[in-house]
C-alpha cells in the first residue's frame, strides 16, 4: 500500500473517531446539564465529520479518476468507522434533545 493511499485511509479513521467521541462527550455533558458544552462537542464532532468527508471524497475522486485503490481491511475498516460515526452522531442529537426536554 502507498504511504499516500495509507494516510488518507488513517486521516479517515482519526477524523471519524474525533468526531464520535466528541459525540459521546457531547451526550455526557447533556446528561449533567451542561448544554452548552454540548452544543460545543457536538460543533467539533461536526468539523471532524466535515473532514472525514473530505477525506472520502478525495478517495472517491481518486476512484472515479480510474486510480484503484486497493480493498483493504483497513481500507474498509476506515469507512465502516465513518458510517458508524454518521450513525452515532444523528443519535447523540436525538439524546441531546431528550435531555434537554427532561431536564
Amino acid at each position: 500500500m502507498d504511504e499516500q493511499v495509507l494516510e488518507t485511509i488513517m486521516g479517515l479513521i482519526i477524523y471519524s473517531g474525533n468526531a464520535k467521541s466528541d459525540a459521546m462527550e457531547a451526550i455526557a455533558a447533556a446528561k449533567t446539564g451542561d448544554f452548552t458544552q454540548a452544543e460545543k462537542k457536538m460543533i467539533s464532532a461536526e468539523e471532524s465529520l466535515v473532514q472525514a468527508h473530505r477525506t472520502q471524497t478525495e478517495q472517491l475522486a481518486e476512484e472515479a479518476k480510474g486510480n484503484h485503490m486497493a480493498v483493504t481491511l483497513l481500507a474498509v475498516h476506515s469507512q465502516d468507522h465513518l458510517m458508524t460515526t454518521m450513525t452515532f452522531i444523528d443519535i447523540a442529537k436525538e439524546i441531546i434533545e431528550l435531555y434537554k426536554r427532561v431536564g
